[in-house]
């Protein structure tokens, strides 16, 4: 059989053929280019959202605390640290980091335990169980601003209805939107809002496996004591991360205090001293004193503060979080 005669076979390409192949196709039709720029399509807003109204006016804030800008005179300079020695010393920080710190201390535990309780009690085989979920989440996504408004008419010492509840019973008019009972009004607004901690708590709750509970209650454990050794230990990172974000919230909580706490035309100084927090002061310094740089370097130690309370959170509950992980993962 002469070489003319013989079956021809069909050559496999060389690798370099195959590279010349692959470089003269056209990248952007391949099905992972496709699914590069649908990614980038996707998260383009959430980057730009977060570039334009985050990134940009934290570096604006940054630089602005090294400087004595008041917002509206040209005559500013840059100062240095000045503003944050200032408030190293400045006796109206002390006065506002201790309510801070008291309403930081009862308001977070108060909500997670009330959302903790109405998770479980939605949880259970109710009739209409949907319809009280939805009902006790609903003032949850009341705006903040709604949220003041509502209770600073209740809580009004002339046309309020907690006085006017008191005076069918003649009972004197509280002022409830003063000292000592501002604070009070304050934590129910915190306690009204608790349907957001509600529906975190009862995912959770629904994660926690059935069988666990069944192994108890045929070994005779009450609902109790299953509550506190199974269902709390599972909770545990649910309620690690209410605590975490618990503790940001209550620090920079600003809106319901202007709104309860600041009856016109008393401006600054008609805010009870209870509510008198490290926002208020900030809110002051920015536009009732006009101290822009001032309030700016407040800002960056409250965000070095909560830096330092999330690392106290994390690290005190070490050994108390529970991860239901697979160990087979682990590996």
């Amino acid at each position: 059989m002469t070489v003319d005669e013989m079956p021809s076979v069909a050559r496999r390409p060389g690798r370099a053929e195959r590279a010349g192949s692959a470089r003269s196709a056209p990248r952007w039709t391949s099905a992972t280019a496709r699914r590069h720029r649908a990614f980038y399509l996707f998260v383009s807003p959430w980057v730009l959202g977060f570039l334009l109204l985050t990134a940009v006016p934290m570096v604006y804030a940054l630089w602005l605390s090294f400087t004595n800008f008041d917002g509206i005179s040209p005559n500013w300079h840059m100062v240095g640290f000045a503003n944050y020695r200032e408030l190293f010393a400045d006796q109206m920080v002390r006065d506002s980091l201790w309510p801070t710190l008291v309403f930081v201390v009862v308001s977070v535990p108060m909500s997670i335990a009330a959302g903790l309780a109405l998770a479980v009690l939605v949880n259970r085989p109710l009739k209409a169980r949907g319809l009280f979920r939805t009902l006790l989440y609903l003032p949850a996504v009341v705006p903040p601003v709604g949220t003041g408004l509502i209770f600073k008419q209740l809580f009004d010492t002339n046309s309020g209805a907690a006085n006017g509840v008191l005076g069918l019973f003649d009972i004197t008019a509280v002022g409830w939107l003063a000292d000592p009972y501002a604070r009070y009004v304050i934590l129910m607004t915190v306690l009204w809002a608790s349907g957001n901690v509600m529906i975190i708590s009862l995912a959770g709750l629904q994660d926690v496996p059935r069988e666990l509970h069944e192994a108890a209650r045929v070994d005779g454990a009450s609902a109790w004591r299953t509550f506190r050794s199974i269902t709390v230990p599972l909770l545990s990172p649910v309620l690690l991360f209410q605590a975490v974000t618990g503790v940001i919230a209550a620090v920079q909580t600003i809106i319901p205090l202007l709104l309860s706490s600041m009856p016109p035309p008393g401006g600054v100084t008609a805010i009870p001293k209870s509510n008198y927090m490290y926002m208020m002061n900030v809110f002051a310094q920015y536009f009732a004193y006009g101290r822009f740089g001032y309030a700016s370097a407040l800002l960056w130690a409250l965000f070095a503060l909560i830096l330092i309370a999330t690392g106290l959170i994390f690290k005190a509950t070490k050994g108390a979080v529970f991860y239901n992980v697979d160990p087979e993962a682990k590996k």
